[in-house]
């Protein structure tokens, strides 16, 4: 789907809003071709339909936010580390071999400091999404990650990672190369890099996909992106077996943001425009900038030992436990 017509993709709980979208465009194109003034009916029909949107918006389910997080013209990470940052240079390489484009990362200049931003890369159309194994990384995706995090913590540089991939890839060749070793191994040195690290969840963050690189001191996510075990689909499939049941696995699974803040996992949400983050790529992309801004500001005033207790003591703490004698 090229960018124009994913733009124009309506969610099926947007229909109202559609219908008055396309009343407001006739009448535009109506006071166009007949020199007539509509321009306090325009005005009213969109305050009407900005009305209607902020309500659907304000009282969504968990799939819908689902379907928003995977909207095809929401801005994609490498959207955001353009708008974000300046002099980005993409790094490739895990140096034993291969490129995972599904994994992208490199130097940047964030507000006048130099980072590290890693983050999952989804394709803009087809032919992108497989060259990008849509945001699914192989196991040489994340020994690609974790090149340029050691990097980072060996020049004392901040990392930001992106988060927004359904799941790493599962195929039976990721499996045979150590999909879930690498993914621990990232992990294990996340937890120990005396450097800060903030991650973001930009759209989608399933399973062990999301976790490889999103060990941080400050996990943030967006207002409509999701963050769980596992996708929707692939939790109902295995529950009932029969993944049109979708909707009442992301009920239970708890994966907004207002769950997550609540249990602890994540530690603040980040704004939308009202409509998603595809409504207004601009703004969303300023409303991340300035929350990583905040997050860095304090972090980079911590000793890097601090970094490392404090961030072991997070994540002992999320979670409930019992113990017996």
């Amino acid at each position: 789907m090229k960018i124009k017509e994913a733009r124009r993709f309506t969610l099926d709980f947007e229909a109202p809003i559609q219908e008055l979208e396309e009343k407001i465009e006739e009448f535009k194109q109506l006071a166009e071709d007949s020199e007539t003034d509509l321009s306090h009916e325009i005005i009213l029909l969109e305050e009407r339909a900005l009305n209607i949107r902020r309500a659907i918006y304000e009282n969504l389910t968990p799939i819908q936010r689902i379907k928003i997080a995977r909207h095809p013209a929401r801005p994609s990470a490498l959207d955001y580390i353009l708008a974000i940052t300046e002099e980005f240079t993409e790094l490739h390489g895990d140096r034993m071999g291969f490129d995972d484009r599904a994994i992208v990362g490199g130097l940047a200049r964030f507000n006048g400091m130099t980072v590290m931003v890693i983050a999952h890369q989804k394709g803009r159309d087809t032919k992108d999404n497989i060259l990008r194994n849509f945001g699914m990384a192989h196991p040489e995706g994340y020994r690609k990650a974790l090149r340029l995090m050691r990097y980072a913590a060996k020049f004392g540089f901040p990392i930001i990672t992106l988060i927004d991939t359904p799941g790493a890839y599962s195929g039976i060749q990721a499996e045979e190369r150590g999909q879930g070793g690498a993914i621990a191994q990232n992990m294990l040195e996340m937890s120990q890099f005396e450097v800060p690290i903030v991650s973001v969840v930009i759209g989608e963050g399933a399973s062990g996909g999301a976790l490889g690189i999103g060990l941080a001191d400050r996990v943030l996510m967006f207002e409509h992106a999701y963050y769980a075990v596992i996708g929707p689909e692939g939790c109902a499939a295995i529950l009932w077996k029969d993944p049109s049941k979708a909707p009442q696995a992301a009920q239970i699974l708890k994966l907004t943001g207002e769950d997550l803040v609540g249990f602890g996992v994540v530690d603040s949400i980040v704004p939308e425009p009202v409509g998603g983050a595809h409504r207004d790529p601009v703004l969303a992309a300023r409303s991340l900038k300035e929350a990583i801004g905040e997050q860095l500001d304090e972090l980079t005033k911590v000793p890097g030992f601090q970094l490392v207790e404090r961030r072991y003591a997070k994540y002992r703490q999320i979670g409930q436990y019992a113990e017996e004698y």
